[in-house]
Order: structure tokens, then sequence, then C-alpha cells
């Protein structure tokens, strides 16, 4: 596929994932949310890629949230329709189409925040699972300071990320804060010098890439987005028993305890687009709860 709005590469098992505006500061539109989808598809389909991570072109921003031109593509602030039934797909919030789409993901996925990221530039990567920021990084969850509410899902995932307390503050101030405030709070992992921060992220991805089984990964990646938030972890036992049980029956085990052995690096033979275990994804199983 051909890519306007973003940048894909793909090198020594990860791919990047460049947000491409930047005389827009990457603001976000339709077309960005249907290409950074298709690119998740295409990424799921490629065993050769191990990790994921998303940044912003240019030194300024990661993504400056929604873009409200028609330039943008249009956006609910100035769609004139009106539904009624709100079940209608057109109700749908665009950012969380895409937020669902990353939380499907089949590979780990790193945030190299580089610059400024409200809105839809702060909420599209609370679906990711490590981020790390630039010293220049702002973040703000900034929607009751333009009359709406929080969107991209992120009422489930910014409280599961730095707690209900401080996810209610930045949400109902609205205000812009540091890169160093959103590690204290455990939003970023890391906080870098902007000349460092992709070889920081790049050497994080290449760890995973170079050291672990994809289908482990795969599979822990779904096991802690979907159990973390079971009612009881009797739900979380019956799933990693069949996790436990299937893998260390699989090759990459195998390789797993013989590579530990040998004191050499692992070589697994596994590859998620044919080898997960028979019960994924158990969440759709009929009656499973």
């Amino acid at each position: 596929m051909d890519y306007s709005q973003i940048i894909l590469d793909k090198a020594d098992g990860i791919a990047t994932i460049t947000l491409n505006r930047p005389e827009k500061l990457n603001a976000y539109t339709r077309a960005m949310q249907g290409e950074i989808c298709a690119a998740m598809d295409d990424i799921d389909a490629d065993d050769a890629v191990r990790a994921v991570i998303f940044t912003g072109a240019g030194d300024r921003a990661f993504c400056a949230g929604a873009d409200l031109t028609p330039e943008g593509g249009g956006h609910v602030f100035s769609d004139p329709t009106e539904v009624a039934d709100l079940s209608d797909p057109t109700v749908r919030d665009g950012g969380g189409k895409l937020t669902l789409r990353l939380f499907q993901s089949k590979k780990p996925l790193i945030s190299a925040c580089n610059g400024v990221a409200v809105g839809i530039g702060a909420t599209m990567q609370l679906a990711m699972d490590i981020r790390l920021a630039s010293d220049t990084a702002r973040f703000g969850f900034v929607f009751a300071r333009r009359g709406i509410v929080p969107e991209a899902c992120s009422s489930w995932f910014l409280p599961r990320i730095v707690g209900i307390s401080q996810a209610l503050e930045w949400c109902y101030t609205g205000r812009i804060f540091d890169a160093h405030e959103a590690h204290g709070a455990g939003l970023v992992r890391s906080v870098h010098a902007p000349g460092e921060l992709m070889r920081a992220a790049r050497d994080l991805a290449g760890e995973i890439a170079q050291n672990t089984s994809a289908v482990s990964v795969a599979m822990t990646r779904a096991m802690m987005w979907r159990l973390s938030a079971a009612q009881h972890p009797m739900m979380a036992h019956r799933i990693d028993s069949r996790a436990i049980y299937r893998l260390s029956r699989s090759t990459d085990a195998r390789e797993g305890i013989a590579s530990f052995l040998e004191k050499r690096a692992p070589k697994y033979p596994g590859r998620v687009s044919r080898d997960m275990p028979d019960f994924y994804p158990w969440w759709e199983e009929p009656g499973f709860e």
C-alpha cells in the first residue's frame, strides 16, 4: 500500500511507523487513521517484524491532535449530520477505532514521543505497550478545555497506566505537562535528549527482537492487556494454564532451553502467523468469561 500521511520502514526485525505531516505538526486525520490500521495489518502478517516503534516526523511534534480543518477529512466537531440512534456506526469515535486496532496487535508497540502530543496524539499512545519521550515532549488530555470528553478508549487505558487519581487530574484540568511529569507518573518509561530518543527506542525493540520468542511475546501481550482487567485471578489461571501447557511443548520452548544450556543466542522458529496456540484468541470463544 502507498502511504501519504505515514511512513512505514522495516529493518532488523523492527517496523517504524512515522506520522508524516510535519507541516501540520503531524495532526491526526481520518486518512492517517486508515493508513496506520493498514500498516498494522501488514505488520501483524509479517513474521519478520518482531517489534514496532511509533514516532512523529520533524522535531516539534509527535501528533498535535486532530486536524479540525477541511483538509483533515472532516471531524465530529464540524459534521452537520445528526443521527437519532447512537448505535449508528457513524457515531463511532475514529480515535477509538485506531486504539482498538492497536490493542489487537500481535507485536509489541513502543512509542518514541518526540514532541507535542495532545488530544489523540496523547491518547493513541496509551494503547502502546512502552512509551519513551524526548525531554521536549509535551502531553495534554485537553478534552475538558474543548467541551468534550476523553476519547480513543482513554477512559479505559489511562487509569490502568497511571492510576485513577492522576488520570482524573490530567483530564479535569486539561493542562499541558512536560515529559518529566509524565515520567514521574509512569506514563512514560524514560526521558531522553532528542538526539538519543530513537536510538533508545531501537535498542529496546532490538532487545525484544533478538532474544525472545515471537509467539511468547504475542501471547504475553494478549494476556497482560486482557487479564489484568479480569474480575477474578481464576480467569488468568485458566488462560495461563492453557498457555503454559501448549507452549511448553512447542519448538520455541525446546529452543529456549537448548540455547540457555548451550550458552548461545536463541533462534526461535515459531511464527505468530501459524504457531499461536489453538485456543487463541480465547476471548472470542462462545460463552468464555
